[in-house]
């Protein structure tokens, strides 16, 4: 039995409503240039993943990327793939992204509005669904999940990487991120470790295929994950 997956709000486990899709929305519209212009904090660990990415996708893959942000993943790896759609519920993350694509085009990659824990516009179309940074930060993980799933392929994979906010320092889950988010410095988030996400995922049907830490900067808590959606459904599904 595995520890339930808590949240620095009161209703973790909710599905997510219009009210909170929109106040969701609006703190990372508020944001968005700010994120878009900071440096990236361990850029040895982020090339180090985005090489691992690159590793597992080929030119003949459909990708999804959710909770994009301001694009900068999705332009590097937007050539290692056929098609890439980079989605996020911000739209001025949306429109800092399309103007980098703007100055930078590639016909392969695609940017849109849309929420990570909203059903699956599309199933069965993708070969990957990447997750960067983003499975802590929605509302309802288990939905979530079930929706990146929902729109991968049959053998397709769910690529993540993830904060585990459970692994730092019990006081920033417990003081420091529930006074950030009073005074709105930060969003809602999920707090749980390497194992209970791996656990969210295989309740959802998932072939965990790897667990790596990337980080190069010392006790990384930061977990990547590839994940396998089954060619087929479990007898009786």
């Amino acid at each position: 039995m595995h520890t339930p997956i808590t949240s620095t709000s009161e209703h973790c486990a909710a599905a997510a409503t219009p009210a909170a899709m929109a106040d969701k929305a609006r703190f990372w519209n508020r944001i968005a240039r700010k994120y878009a212009n900071d440096p990236i904090a361990d850029l040895a660990g982020y090339e180090r993943t985005l090489r691992r990415v690159q590793a597992l996708l080929s030119k003949e893959h459909d990708v999804l990327e959710i909770g994009c942000g301001s694009g900068t993943t999705a332009l590097r790896l937007a050539p290692a793939t056929r098609r890439l759609v980079a989605s996020d519920v911000s739209e001025q993350m949306i429109a800092i992204a399309c103007q980098k694509l703007a100055s930078q085009p590639m016909p392969q990659l695609h940017f849109r509005l849309a929420d990570a824990d909203a059903p699956a516009a599309e199933q069965g179309t993708y070969d990957a669904v990447l997750a960067f940074n983003m499975l802590h930060l929605v509302t309802d993980l288990p939905q979530a999940l079930s929706s990146a799933i929902n729109a991968l392929k049959p053998g397709g994979l769910l690529i993540s990487k993830t904060p585990c906010l459970n692994e730092m320092n019990p006081l920033i889950p417990k003081l420091a991120l529930p006074l950030m988010r009073a005074i709105g410095k930060a969003p809602p988030v999920l707090c749980f470790d390497a194992s209970q996400l791996q656990a969210a995922m295989t309740e959802q049907g998932l072939q965990i295929l790897s667990v790596e830490r990337h980080g190069s900067k010392g006790k990384d808590w930061r977990v990547f994950i590839v994940a396998r959606k089954p060619d087929a459904p479990p007898l009786g599904a």
